[in-house]
């Protein structure tokens, strides 16, 4: 790590279907409640698909003021609440308007990590330009409609000057951000980074796009929390959810410097491209396997030093036995030993945000020494793989690997370490 920074965690923020933050979702997480129920609002009706998880109770106005929610998505409200609830857990005493961050706001990045961005924003205007004509289009469209969107809001909002971008890599979306975010910090471009994965895919048009490609969990309307079935005989498809988490991550000397406690350290990233197929994962998790080979590789660590796997886990038939192939391949027969969560059995997939989403979990597993458990796997189709279920294990835990893969053959794998952890 010579001439290179440490990067650690100081911060968290989650609205998701599990909870309205980091504590509520980790709750739910680690007692395996799951957050999926039948979606039985009005314009679900006649989807060969109706589960899913959807972020409830959430306000907007405690957050927003009313002129600018009605410009912004629910997804941009869900990630500016994120956001500031991840800063506010870094910065004692810090509210939105009370007062400047702690940092140089030109060394302060922000990436908003997301696979589709807004997309209710365009469905919503293609309706009103179908049914209302060109003039009912929202101006607003242009400035509120893309991934980088989110961004823009929160660097406005904090009044931060270091770049601001959108980041897409479908479902790893959330692992890329943080990996980009980890290099920015480490070799010097930026004292903090705030990642914020956000997603709202839970529409008709992308439920009934994923369902007619059967990538969806079927058949489960009448008992939705045992849909999600990551690595189960019974799988047969992933469960949407929608959501935002965030992180602020920050060179370890920027957070000693400003009295912040740092919660965990994000150590390494991989990621790769499987150029195999639109939608298939290759069968032998070829770029799976690259992403966490080169993410050991970054962090300087082994497959020895790997006390836990935060799986991808989307109950996929392809997915998830390509996923062990990669492990397999990357980490030998060590793999066999580790203990695996699959939390997207509880949560469902967030998909863009879920790489932000299970960083947190790996976060919270680490500090609490419980590993979360992966729940509806009642029948194993891999046996000899040391999966977490039913309920949590405890177990003191000081690395953990997070994997996210996507449509697209896109693969990120990130290492992250309990804080506190001796010069390597």
């Amino acid at each position: 790590m010579s001439g290179q920074h440490r990067v650690v965690i100081t911060g968290m923020g989650a609205i998701t279907p599990s909870g309205l933050d980091v504590a509520s979702m980790w709750d739910a997480v680690v007692h395996g409640r799951s957050a999926v129920t039948t979606l039985d609002d009005p314009e679900f009706a006649g989807l060969a698909v109706r589960i899913g998880g959807q972020v409830r109770g959430f306000d907007a106005a405690t957050v927003l003021a009313p002129q600018l929610a009605r410009r912004l998505s629910r997804s941009q409200h869900w990630a500016v609440a994120a956001g500031d609830q991840a800063l506010a857990q870094a910065v004692a005493g810090w509210a939105p308007g009370t007062g400047d961050l702690p940092w140089d706001p030109h060394r302060f990045e922000i990436i908003a990590a997301s696979g589709s961005g807004p997309v209710d924003a365009m469905q919503h205007a293609t309706r009103d330009l179908d049914q209302r004509g060109a003039r009912a289009v929202p101006l607003t469209l242009s400035i509120y409609g893309a991934t980088d969107a989110a961004a823009a809001v929160l660097s406005q909002r904090y009044q931060v000057f270091g770049p601001s971008q959108g980041m897409s890599a479908t479902c790893a979306s959330g692992a890329v951000g943080l990996g980009a975010a980890l290099r920015s910090i480490r070799h010097g471009y930026a004292d903090a980074v705030l990642v914020v994965g956000v997603e709202d895919c839970l529409n008709p048009v992308n439920l009934a796009s994923n369902a007619n490609m059967r990538a969806l969990a079927y058949g489960r309307e009448g008992d939705p929390a045992a849909a999600s079935r990551p690595f189960d005989r019974a799988r047969n498809g992933f469960v949407m959810s929608a959501g935002a988490a965030a992180i602020l991550l920050e060179s370890e000397d920027a957070a000693r410097a400003r009295g912040g406690a740092a919660l965990a350290e994000l150590a390494g990233f991989g990621a790769s491209s499987d150029a195999y197929h639109p939608t298939a994962p290759h069968p032998q998790g070829r770029g799976a396997a690259q992403a966490v080979r080169d993410c050991l590789v970054d962090a300087q660590a082994s497959p020895d030093d790997v006390d836990h796997i935060n799986a991808h886990g989307t109950g996929t038939p392809a997915g998830d036995a390509a996923e062990l192939n990669g492990l397999h391949a990357a980490l030998g027969d060590r793999a066999h030993g580790i203990p695996i969560s699959a939390t997207k059995s509880s949560m469902g997939h967030l998909l863009g945000a879920s790489g932000v989403a299970e960083a947190i979990v790996v976060v919270q597993s680490l500090r609490e020494g419980l590993l979360p458990p992966t729940i509806n796997l009642d029948d194993p189709e891999f046996t000899q793989w040391d999966f977490v279920t039913a309920a949590p294990r405890r177990l003191p835990v000081a690395t953990v690997l997070s994997n996210s893969f996507g449509f697209g053959g896109h693969n990120a794998a990130v290492l992250i370490r309990a804080a506190a952890q001796p010069d390597r």
